[in-house]
């Protein structure tokens, strides 16, 4: 199929790109990957339709990446993973050269793990809400996003759990809740309901808000100026 075939009044193609994105709830960082490669990949053959490009110039651009950008491997299968959604899901093209372009290989190291005497060093030097996040990082094993999206019927005092939801895959998980968080979770879950309530009186209009997290954005800053 040419791009001259296509429908003129179709969205944009990075416009379908970003709705097909959103449609699969992917994370907006992965949206924003997603669409800078796309565009990458598109100006370095001079503009170029995707539906006009083969194998060859998949290969070109992802070894541009990695001998003129001298780009990790992992920012190379980014890239990759951006076109092969360009085409295989975006275009829905049913291309045979697609499984033959090959990733890039990831060097095999071990992870930089803090002790326990560092992380304690560590959130010595904190306080408020930051030390909350930190201590929820690391001692129910959250990733940042996830600690951000953190809500409270995520949180389980009961079973001293913490419930992730949309997680790494758009998977759920559960995790641990440290019992020496149980106060001060407590306590920052008060401030955020004031703060809550606060912001809905300041405003006439009576609607109904969708589930907000609880470190929201202005919490973290008030609590880190």
């Amino acid at each position: 199929m040419s791009p001259d075939s296509q429908d003129r009044n179709s969205p944009r193609l990075l416009d379908q790109v970003r709705e097909l994105i959103r449609i699969r709830h992917y994370s907006i960082r992965t949206e924003q990957a997603y669409v800078q490669w796309i565009k990458r990949f598109i100006l370095f053959h001079d503009k170029r339709h995707p539906l006009e490009l083969g194998a060859d110039e998949v290969t070109a651009f992802l070894s541009h990446l990695a001998v003129k950008r001298n780009v990790a491997a992992s920012t190379q299968n980014q890239a990759l993973n951006a076109i092969l959604f360009l085409y295989r899901d975006v275009l829905t093209c049913k291309l045979p050269w697609l499984d033959g372009v090959q990733r890039a290989k990831k060097p095999q190291r071990l992870p930089v793990v803090l002790t326990r005497d560092e992380v304690r060093a560590l959130l010595a030097q904190m306080q408020g809400t930051t030390w909350l996040m930190a201590a929820l990082v690391y001692g129910g094993g959250l990733r940042l996003l996830e600690c951000l999206r953190l809500r409270v019927k995520g949180i389980d005092f009961q079973y001293r759990q913490l419930v992730i939801r949309d997680a790494k895959g758009q998977k759920d998980r559960i995790t641990l809740l440290p019992q020496n968080l149980f106060e001060p979770l407590r306590d920052h879950l008060v401030r955020v309901r004031a703060l809550h309530e606060s912001d809905l009186r300041a405003h006439s209009e009576v609607r109904i808000l969708p589930p907000q997290p609880i470190f929201p954005i202005k919490t973290i800053t008030q609590r880190t100026s």
